[in-house]
């Protein structure tokens, strides 16, 4: 039974899913739009629409405020500039009047190979 066990382990330790989530979190937020297993897609889903809230909020916060939203996103982001410059100033602005969601799931046929449940996890248009 799983009774209060949290999260998946994508047969990884922690280092490796940490390091998973933000290169494809990066991806998600580069390309707008990735193909990746089922699994996978949820593991990052929960956290990429939590960085897009908070460069959300920041928008009305004072420039202390803003420079302190960017450096948390930027921790998380492997310290990347043009994807925490994008996630703040083209995607928050994008979703300014959506109030969460902002991305979808499409299923695909199962991967020829070993049969993977595979998706498309895309960025909502606004």
């Amino acid at each position: 039974m799983r009774h209060k066990v949290a999260g998946k382990k994508l047969g990884r330790n922690s280092g490796q899913r940490a390091a998973l989530r933000r290169t494809m979190i990066k991806q998600l937020f580069d390309h707008e739009r990735i193909q990746t297993t089922r699994g996978k897609a949820e593991f990052i889903r929960q956290p990429a629409e939590k960085l897009i809230t908070l460069a959300k909020r920041a928008q009305d916060l004072d420039e202390a405020g803003q420079v302190h939203a960017r450096r948390i996103a930027a921790s998380r982001l492997d310290h990347d500039k043009e994807i925490v410059r994008k996630l703040f100033d083209e995607l928050a602005p994008r979703y300014s009047n959506r109030p969460g969601g902002y991305t979808r799931m499409f299923k695909l046929p199962p991967r020829t190979s070993d049969a993977a449940e595979m998706v498309v996890l895309e960025l909502v248009e606004e």
